[in-house]
């Protein structure tokens, strides 16, 4: 694979080389860029397999970077490198982008390159982490079905059931996906926003679709569409602080 590493910083682009050289020996980086306009004028002459991208820059941010290009043109795979906040984090996550936190942990750094020589990215991911690192509140999330990757409005998720290495996502309008991604992972991506909760082992749900409580038969959410969510003993009082919160 042909590289190419983008990063205002020397001894960041100088660290990388060497990582890339020591853990991925298949890697070769053709060119190395302080910024992103040289970075572009790299892409073009060396036409690489993968792009070892900083996020802040002076002048641009690598986010950017498909803006120079045509569709046609994006013939390469992105992994980012940053140090940025965790807001931003879990907009790499939420759009199924590849992303390293710096210092680079050297096993990360293998294990994101063998993902893309698996995968090729979409464009489509990128479209969604702009719109995400664009917005106050995370707004889609990419989520695998099958052999593509489907988008979905967060806040159309009204509960998510968990089967085993599978999930099914339910979505307003009586529409759902079964999707390769466990509990768990919605889990780690979702419930970072107040909205939602894991309320049992099987169920995460978006508590803006919650009508009412039921406190019999252990304890149950009715949503708004009348559907039965089961409840977790420890999670009762959870519930009620979350739900109590959002109606103000």
């Amino acid at each position: 694979m042909k590289a190419i590493i983008i990063d205002d910083e020397k001894r960041a682009r100088v660290t990388l080389q060497l990582l890339l050289q020591e853990y991925c020996p298949n890697v070769t980086v053709v060119a190395e860029c302080e910024n992103l306009p040289e970075g572009v004028k790299a892409i073009r002459k060396h036409q690489p397999d993968l792009v070892l991208l900083d996020i802040e820059m002076p002048g641009h941010s690598g986010l950017e970077l498909l803006d120079f290009f045509d569709e046609n043109d994006v013939n390469f795979s992105i992994i980012f490198t940053t140090a940025y906040n965790e807001y931003a984090i879990q907009a790499f996550k939420f759009s199924a982008i590849d992303y390293l936190l710096k210092p680079i942990v050297p096993e990360e750094l293998a294990d994101a390159v063998k993902r893309l020589e698996r995968q090729k990215q979409k464009l489509e991911n990128f479209s969604a982490l702009k719109e995400n690192m664009q917005q106050e509140n995370l707004t889609k999330i990419a989520v695998p079905s099958g052999n593509s990757l489907i988008f979905l409005d967060v806040s159309k998720i009204e509960y998510i059931k968990g089967e085993g290495a599978y999930s099914e996502v339910f979505c307003s309008h009586n529409i759902s996906h079964m999707v390769s991604r466990n509990l768990k992972n919605f889990e780690d991506i979702l419930c970072t926003n107040p909205r939602f909760l894991r309320v049992h082992k099987s169920y995460i749900v978006n508590l803006n679709f919650v009508a009412a409580y039921n406190k019999s038969d252990g304890g149950s959410l009715e949503l708004e569409n009348k559907k039965s969510i089961p409840v977790s003993a420890d999670k009762t009082l959870q519930i009620l602080e979350k739900t109590q919160l959002i109606k103000r």
